[in-house]
């Protein structure tokens, strides 16, 4: 990873430099105001020694006019104003007092004292001439103040009062040019100062947007992205040591472990959606993945173990279906040769009627044709002995009907268990096995209308049984009545009348007869239907079942043999 300056180290060092900049200012400044002060106070200085070296000259000088003045005029006032000024205003005094207090050079000491000496020296020559004037000497009084040697002192006092001006007016002119020049130069270095700051923040500006905010705004534009799962939007920052660059790094490794997590999902969850179940998760993982990463191991375990009791179902259904589908083919057999034994029986319980009809019209011409009986009541012997054995094949046919119907509770009762197994199943397998649920539905039905069509059947046969039954039972008495007609041929007429009786009843029942066989024959068609519907339900069901196999042979599924 290339290598950077961290940001905030960066940002430390720019504040800092403007923090140091503006503090260097904040001292320009307090610097700038006491130099300031300083120059203020240099000028007031300066003004004030000024003004108390003028006081004490012009105090000095005041003097000298005074006397002058009342030596020339001789008028008390200027005598007044000079002892004033001597006794009470003290100008010269204060001024000088003031200008040691402020502070002088000893030069400046020196040359004061000198004009004090001066001055000092002149004192004699000002009583002398303030008393020439008092006892009217004006002239000598005059000769005093305006002689050689008064003027030459003030001459000297005012040489000494220029010096001394010039030498303290240079001396403080240097002391402000001096502030002067350092409030220049402080106010140079304030400029100079807020440049740097304005400089240091125009580069912590510009740094800051191009290594922090740029920077930022791109992330923020890549996390944007990222939240709408756009993990191939191109990144073109790259990663550095920097806090920024580590950031840009967290991204990258984000996008790349997010990309492999949807690969892997997507690559397991494409394998599924093509039938192979045999997958396994790996471990690899991390943080708020892993729940993710449980719920598709849990989904692959539970799918195998759907499709592995789907697969176990279907091959279940297949065999009941298929076992259910020969036995409805039995059945729809069996209720064929039924119905054609049916038909058969009818056909022969119509022959018995036409032959009972004859005999109850022989009967009825018997008294006319009584030569014939004998030879009729054989016939008729023979005729009762093949009603006899028809009668027995009657019964036979029905103990055999009886057979078929309880085979067919059998498979009523089979396909209702069957039925409702294949509910149950349909129920465990979910949306998988709606389609199979309606198979079982639909063999439900036909189970239940099974046994209600053998219950029927039942009953009809049962009623058929009693009347072939009772068909036999008039066939014995018959055939006795004939044997007894034969032997007793006496009593011909009596017993052709009782055969006519009995061939009437037979008339009837054999109607009877005729009209139950022609229910039992609906009925039997009636199954015949309902077993054939039986079986292409049952062979409906095992296609649906083959369906289902092959649906979930389409399925790999853990700890099973590859199918081809």
């Amino acid at each position: 990873m290339k290598k950077a300056m961290n940001q905030s180290i960066l940002t430390l060092i720019l504040n800092g430099g403007s923090i140091l900049a503006l503090l260097f200012m904040m001292y320009s400044l307090f610097t700038y105001s006491r130099v300031n002060g300083q120059l203020n106070e240099a000028y007031k200085e300066r003004f004030d020694l000024t003004y108390n070296a003028n006081r004490f000259m012009n105090g000095s000088s005041y003097l000298t006019n005074e006397v002058r003045a009342f030596a020339a005029t001789g008028d008390k006032k200027h005598y007044d104003n000079y002892w004033n000024e001597i006794n009470n205003l003290k100008n010269r005094d204060i001024g000088v007092a003031a200008m040691q207090e402020i502070g002088i050079t000893a030069d400046e000491q020196a040359q004061i004292d000198e004009m004090s000496g001066i001055s000092n020296q002149l004192v004699p020559l000002e009583e002398k001439a303030m008393e020439e004037v008092q006892e009217g000497k004006n002239e000598e009084a005059v000769e005093y103040v305006y002689g050689e040697e008064y003027s030459t002192s003030i001459a000297r006092i005012n040489s000494i009062k220029e010096e001394f001006l010039a030498a303290l007016d240079t001396r403080t002119s240097a002391n402000v040019e001096v502030l002067h020049k350092k409030e220049d130069n402080i106010r140079i270095t304030m400029i100079a100062a807020l440049i740097l700051v304005g400089i240091i923040s125009l580069v912590n500006m510009i740094v800051s947007r191009v290594k922090i905010l740029r920077p930022v705004l791109k992330i923020r534009d890549q996390m944007g992205e990222i939240s709408k799962g756009k993990l191939s939007t191109d990144f073109s920052l790259t990663p550095d040591t920097s806090e920024i660059g580590m950031l840009v790094a967290s991204i990258h490794e984000t996008k790349k472990v997010l990309r492999k997590y949807i690969s892997d999902i997507d690559d397991k969850m494409s394998q599924m959606a093509e039938g192979n179940m045999d997958l396994g998760i790996g471990n690899d993982y991390l943080g708020e993945f892993v729940p993710i990463q449980d719920a598709m191991r849990q989904i692959l375990d539970a799918l195998n173990q759907a499709l592995a009791q789907i697969n176990l179902t279907a091959e279940q259904v297949s065999q009941e279906s298929d076992q259910m589908a020969q036995g409805a083919q039995s059945l729809s057999s069996g209720v064929t040769q039924q119905a054609a034994a049916v038909e058969e029986l009818t056909a022969s319980v119509g022959d018995i009627s036409e032959q009972v009809t004859s005999t109850s019209k022989d009967a009825d011409n018997a008294r006319q044709h009584s030569e014939d009986a004998a030879k009729k009541l054989e016939i008729c012997d023979e005729k009762m002995a093949a009603l006899k054995i028809a009668m027995q094949d009657i019964s036979k046919a029905s103990d055999q009907i009886g057979g078929i119907i309880k085979t067919i509770e059998d498979i009523s009762f089979q396909t209702t268990i069957l039925a409702l197994n294949a509910s149950v199943e349909a129920a465990r397998a979910g949306d998988a096995g709606k389609g199979f649920a309606v198979v079982a539905d639909e063999v439900q039905n036909l189970a239940n209308k099974s046994s209600e069509s053998a219950r029927d059947i039942t009953e009809l046969i049962e009623n058929s049984i009693e009347l072939v039954r009772y068909g036999v039972s008039l066939s014995v008495d018959t055939l006795e009545a004939l044997s007894s007609v034969v032997s007793s041929s006496g009593e011909s007429n009596k017993m052709v009348v009782q055969i006519a009786a009995s061939a009437s009843q037979q008339v009837q029942s054999l109607e009877q007869l005729k009209q139950g066989m022609g229910q039992i024959s609906e009925v039997v068609q009636d199954n015949a239907s309902t077993a054939e519907r039986s079986a292409a339900s049952a062979r409906n069901l095992q296609k649906h079942a083959e369906e289902l196999k092959i649906s979930v042979n389409r399925f790999r599924l853990r700890n099973t043999p590859k199918r081809r």
